[in-house]
C-alpha cells in the first residue's frame, strides 16, 4: 500500500508541474496575442517547466504537502496548490491596458479549467466506452484505490481525477485577491489610484500568510462543492 501511495504522490508532483506550467504558458501566450512580447522574448511561451519553475512555489512547498506525509510532516499535507515564476508584462504595450491586462491574467486560471475540464471528458469517455469503466471512474474518482499498483486504464483513471482535483484547487488558489497571486491583479485594476498604493504596499510575508493558511481553507470549502458537482455529473453518465 506504501508504493500505491508514494506512485500517486509522484503523479500528483508531476501533474501539480504540468499544470503551472500551463497556467504561466497562457499568461505568456495571451499578453503577446494582446501585443506584449515581453514574456516571448524570455522563451515563457513554453509548457517547459524550466522556464517557469519558482524554486519555492514549484518545488519546496508542494513537495512539503504532497511528499511531506512520508516523513511525518502533515503540516501543509492534501494542499495542492503552487506558484510558478510569475510571468513579465508591460502594460503599456498593450492597446487597451487595463482591458487586455484582465485577460491576460485570467488566461491562466482559464487554463487550468481547460485542463480540469479536458480530464474529465477523458473519464467520461472511459465511463462510457469500457465495461467497469464507469465503476473505475466514480470510485477512483471519490477517493477508492487498488492495493497493487494501478496499471494501463486505472493509472489513466487515476492521472484524470488528480487533474481535475489539481485544477480546481489552482483556480481557486490564483483568483484570490491575495499578492501576487491573479486576482489581486484584477482587484488591483479596479481600484483608484490612492487605494492602488496602499494594496501595493502590503508586506510579501502578510501575502505568504494569507495563502498558505487563510488561503488554504478557503480553497478546500470551495473545493469540496467543486468536486461534488464533478462527482455527480460522472455518476450520471
Amino acid at each position: 500500500m506504501q508504493s500505491v501511495l508514494f506512485l500517486i504522490a509522484v503523479f500528483k508532483f508531476v501533474l501539480l508541474i504540468f499544470s503551472l506550467s500551463v497556467h504561466e504558458c497562457a499568461h505568456a501566450w495571451t499578453a503577446s496575442y494582446l501585443g506584449d512580447q515581453t514574456a516571448r522574448m524570455q522563451g515563457r511561451v513554453t509548457l517547459n517547466p524550466a522556464y517557469h519553475v519558482d524554486p519555492i512555489g514549484t518545488l519546496l512547498f508542494p513537495g512539503l504537502a504532497i511528499f511531506g506525509p512520508f516523513l511525518g510532516f502533515n503540516f501543509f499535507s492534501g494542499l495542492l496548490v503552487g506558484w510558478a515564476k510569475p510571468t513579465p508584462v508591460i502594460t503599456r504595450n498593450f492597446q487597451k491596458i487595463v482591458r487586455d491586462d484582465n485577460l491576460t491574467t485570467l488566461a491562466g486560471p482559464a487554463s487550468n479549467l481547460l485542463i480540469a475540464f479536458v480530464a474529465f471528458l477523458l473519464l467520461a469517455v472511459i465511463s462510457l466506452a469500457s465495461p467497469t469503466g464507469h465503476t473505475l471512474a466514480v470510485s477512483t474518482f471519490e477517493g477508492g484505490m487498488a492495493i497493487a499498483l494501478p496499471t494501463g486504464l486505472e493509472a489513466l483513471v487515476l492521472l484524470a481525477a488528480l487533474a481535475i482535483k489539481i485544477n480546481f484547487s489552482l483556480f481557486f488558489f490564483n483568483l484570490l485577491p491575495i499578492p501576487p497571486l491573479d486576482g489581486s491583479r484584477l482587484v488591483r485594476n479596479l481600484l483608484p489610484y490612492n487605494a492602488v498604493q496602499v494594496y501595493d504596499r502590503i508586506p510579501i510575508w502578510l501575502s505568504w500568510l494569507f495563502m498558505i493558511v487563510f488561503g488554504g481553507m478557503l480553497i478546500m470549502l470551495l473545493l469540496g462543492p467543486s468536486m461534488a458537482l464533478v462527482d455527480a455529473l460522472l455518476r450520471v453518465l
